[in-house]
């Protein structure tokens, strides 16, 4: 039986977990060893952590977040950002990352997904799809976190990384990426039709129905989400008045998108998800009935 994952994803800048929209406007949230400790002992099937800003800077700063994070969890972590080279991934392996996530320095050199997964096997080499809907109904993929074009159709570029080697793709919408307005149905499921490897939905995810959806229409394997989760954890605390992020919540009361996005938590997400007749990792159908 195959089941579904639920894979908080963690953007990281610096030391700090941000969330933006579209990928731009980053906000301060908190720390992320925090948020994924957190997530670890609710229920995450995995984790995903990526650096918004290494591939500008040419450079990666996850080392230490990723060692620690290591030490705290025991679920697959997959680390992305910045990744340049076998001896990047090779860093970041040994640092505790159990996966590593590629977007521009394979669409530089595609032969890296070859190389990678030779070396270190094909399970742990993740490809990260970042498109855009144009005008004519196709998609293109982007690199450098959503901000460089590469005139390049992201179902094409899902084929030719399978095929060179990748073990699994996350697909992210740009277009839809922080908005809370539901994930792209059309491009996640015009990817998991293209490739026979499994595909990680993830990009605008506003409520439980959201993610039901993407899996049952889009034919995810698994779904990442982010504001869903982070907001619903910074939210619950510093109601409480003892969250100990440092992030900047004020905006999210103003934000007109953070309105459309109704927090939740993990375990409410596969309860969902299971009473939708979905079955989950780490979930036990038994629990629905107790």
């Amino acid at each position: 039986m195959a089941y579904i994952r639920v894979i908080p994803r963690l953007d990281i800048k610096g030391p700090n977990l941000v969330k933006g929209i579209h990928m731009e406007g980053l906000r301060v949230l908190g720390k992320p060893e925090y948020f994924a400790r957190h997530y670890y002992e609710n229920g995450a099937d995995e984790l995903i952590y990526m650096d918004v800003v290494a591939s500008l800077y040419g450079r990666n700063n996850l080392l230490g977040i990723v060692e620690r994070t290591a030490k705290e969890i025991f679920i697959p972590l997959t680390v992305g950002g910045g990744l340049r080279n076998i001896d990047d991934i090779k860093a970041v392996l040994r640092a505790g990352a159990d996966k590593v996530s590629i977007n521009t320095a394979a669409m530089q050199d595609p032969e890296l997904i070859r190389r990678a997964s030779k070396r270190f096997g094909s399970s742990t080499i993740v490809i990260s799809i970042e498109a855009i809907r144009k005008p004519d109904g196709g998609y293109e993929a982007y690199t450098d976190n959503g901000r460089e074009s590469t005139g390049v159709d992201a179902m094409e570029w899902a084929v030719r990384a399978a095929e060179l080697g990748a073990g699994e793709i996350v697909i992210t919408s740009i277009d839809r990426e922080g908005t809370g307005k539901g994930l792209d149905l059309e491009l996640t499921r015009k990817i998991a039709e293209s490739v026979s490897i499994p595909v990680i939905a993830c990009g605008g995810a506003g409520n439980k129905e959201d993610i039901k959806d993407v899996i049952t229409q889009g034919r995810a394997d698994a779904v990442s989400v982010a504001s869903i989760l982070h907001y619903d954890i910074v939210m619950k605390h510093e109601n409480k008045g003892d969250f100990s992020g440092e992030g900047n919540i004020e905006y999210m009361r103003n934000k007109r998108s953070f309105s459309m996005i109704n927090h939740t938590s993990l375990q409410d997400i596969k309860e969902f998800l299971m009473r939708s007749g979905i079955e989950c990792r780490g979930y036990k159908a038994e629990k629905l009935y107790a």
